[in-house]
């Protein structure tokens, strides 16, 4: 398809999404004019079929992107002449891309998402860094984690500006510190394991140091410090210094203090707010102090609080929680999540459920901004490109005039923004969504990760599938990625790590249940078959996912972190080593029984019971490997 612009300000701009598009700008094409209305969150397009002309009209730079990928769109679907409005909802539209959990984004990658967003509509970008960003007065900050330099967030800031979109600088200045301060030069710095010392007068100097190379590579006077989840605040080094204190109190005090230092930035500071709002105030009043009316007017007024919720699927909580967050006297910050945070592969049931709950809510009760959170919890297996059904999905809910989002619709806006098939990246939830786990995985069971790193001889999860079909379930999906992968024109590494992987627990997924089955009935021909064909197979598919898996990360991010996953795979390929090893022993009579085989498979219980709908869940790969103490 040809299309000319006759604004060719923009021409860069189109350089960069023309190969999403499918398009070439050209003089004899289509004719695409357009028109700034100032103030405007309509966007407009008028197509003349006759004289192949489109007009478009717009009220910010990111709409025009929006325009230009609907323009296609709708010229695809074999429209002639048309009239098309839309109208953007909720003012900010956003994603925050975690860069803290091993895998940080490359700053092509960074830029690639953001061609895509752009054609979302989506206006907002924020880069989570707990110390994956330089401060020149603190080498160790980062160190050996792939930070990125000054250099670099100007080169996303300026990236992100030409398209409308607006780079927003998340960090930390409480908890979540862990390794920020891992380093001896920050001991004195730490409350707990994860928490800075509040009233050290240190602490604040590093703030400030911290403020000051967060914002300064960013155009916004707008920055999130963070504070939440900062449970151990008062409860070490602080106690033992200064003796007990409420944590709201502490809490308070410090937020005034790091609001001064983000003044004299002339910055707008915003914070997660469950610290101060968390279950005691969203909650019925319970045993422990809760927030009253006077702890709220004693709070800062020029903080944006980010309400923050990925969980629930009732739009009642969402409205009831809203509602509270009011109370403040502002609007809140809305943040959901699109949930690439429990293993290999995003939760697409899980993400649509929620999504669908909260931004109803947040339409309903006026919230002006949301953003999508992507997690990468314990290693980030996966790549966040793997969320942007999910991004697509929060672009959608902000300019649909209904409150019920049209799937065609989503489909077809997705195969224009991101070039790719919404069915495909849908399935990828598949590997997760196996027998015995409930249409959706709204429990989040994970057994793409738990079934590929656990243990062939003492396997922690066996009594959780026994009967279930697992190996027909996976070569199914495995032939459906294989054929992803091959039509896909975007991302096809993406697609050729998840059939890999598929693959692999095509027989990992069962195998420790054949080894025990076949100890058990003293079976030596059965069990020598299973070392010299199916391990010997697995382990060569263990090796390919291991260097899909590679691929597809360096293609993505930086190399930092990859020495964990590296790790990981290592451990996996090491056992399966030692279990044939342990195997053939018994087989060739060396031992008289192996010791592994004689053990009782228990369930294994998350969070402490059974789950009806799942077949449980593994969050941290430590205590999925193995049942000692991995590192102490």
């Amino acid at each position: 398809m040809k299309l000319w612009f006759i604004d060719r300000s923009i021409g860069a701009q189109l350089e960069k999404i023309s190969a999403i598009l499918g398009i070439e700008i050209d003089s004899d094409g289509i004719a695409v004019d357009s028109k700034l209305i100032p103030h405007s969150r309509s966007i407009s397009i008028n197509y003349d079929s006759s004289e192949k002309k489109a007009i478009i009209e717009y009220g910010s730079p990111v709409q025009l992107f929006r325009a230009i990928s609907l323009l296609i769109q709708k010229l695809r679907d074999g429209e002639g002449s048309f009239h098309y409005t839309e109208t953007q909802h909720i003012k900010t539209i956003g994603v925050m891309l975690d860069a803290s959990r091993n895998a940080v984004l490359s700053v092509a990658a960074v830029k690639k998402l953001l061609s895509h967003l752009a054609l979302m509509g989506i206006n907002m970008v924020m880069l989570y860094t707990e110390d994956t960003y330089e401060v020149k007065e603190r080498p160790y900050f980062g160190y050996m984690r792939g930070r990125y330099s000054q250099d670099e967030l100007k080169q996303l800031d300026d990236y992100a500006y030409q398209f409308g979109i607006e780079l927003i600088p998340c960090i930390q200045t409480l908890g979540h510190m862990k390794m920020g301060l891992q380093w001896a030069d920050s001991n004195h710095l730490r409350d707990g394991d994860d928490v800075l010392l509040i009233d050290e007068q240190e602490t604040y100097t590093m703030i400030r140091q911290m403020v000051a190379a967060a914002s300064a590579p960013f155009r916004t006077k707008r920055i999130h410090i963070g504070m939440d989840e900062a449970y151990q605040v008062g409860r070490g080094a602080h106690l033992d210094r200064f003796g007990y204190e409420e944590r709201f109190s502490l809490m308070k005090r410090h937020l005034n203090k790091v609001i001064e230092i983000v003044n004299e930035y002339e910055l707008s500071p915003m914070i997660w707010s469950d610290m101060f709002f968390g279950s005691s105030f969203l909650q019925e009043h319970t045993e422990d102090a809760f927030v009253t009316q006077d702890m709220i007017d004693s709070l800062p007024k020029q903080v944006q609080y980010v309400y923050w919720d990925y969980f629930s699927e009732d739009p009642e909580v969402y409205h009831y929680s809203i509602q509270k967050h009011k109370m403040l006297g502002t609007l809140p910050v809305f943040a959901g999540g699109i949930w690439t945070w429990t293993g290999m592969t995003p939760n697409y049931g899980k993400t649509f459920a929620t999504t669908s709950a909260a931004m109803k809510a947040c339409r309903l009760e006026g919230i002006e901004e949301v953003f999508a959170t992507l997690w990468g919890d314990n290693g980030q297996e996966t790549n966040l490109l793997a969320g942007l059904l999910g991004m697509q999905l929060y672009a959608e809910y902000g300019y649909s005039e209904t409150l019920e989002l049209d799937k065609e619709w989503l489909a077809k806006r997705f195969a224009v923004c991101s070039n790719s098939s919404m069915e495909a990246f849908y399935s990828l939830s598949l590997l997760d969504e196996v027998p015995g786990v409930a249409e959706g995985n709204l429990k989040a069971s994970n057994p793409s990760k738990f079934l590929l790193y656990q243990d062939l001889l003492l396997p922690l999860f066996d009594a959780n599938i026994v009967g279930l079909p697992l190996r027909n379930h996976y070569e199914l999906q495995a032939a459906s990625l294989h054929q992803y992968a091959a039509e896909e024109q975007q991302f096809p590494l993406l697609f050729m790590f998840y059939a890999t992987l598929a693959d692999a627990l095509a027989i990992k997924s069962e195998i420790s249940l054949k080894i025990k089955a076949t100890y058990d009935e003293g079976n030596k021909e059965s069990m020598k078959q299973l070392v010299d064909q199916e391990l010997a197979e697995l382990e060569n598919r263990l090796i390919t996912v291991q260097d899909q898996h590679r691929q597809l990360w360096f293609a993505y991010n930086k190399p930092f972190g990859w020495e964990v996953i590296d790790i990981r795979y290592g451990g996996v390929i090491a056992r399966l080593r030692s279990a044939k090893l342990r195997l053939n022993d018994w087989i060739n009579g060396r031992i008289n029984q192996v010791e592994e085989l004689e053990q009782e498979r228990l369930y294994y219980l998350y969070p402490n019971e059974k789950e009806e709908g799942s077949i449980g869940r593994g969050h941290y790969y430590h205590r999925i490997v193995t049942a000692s103490n991995f590192s102490g």
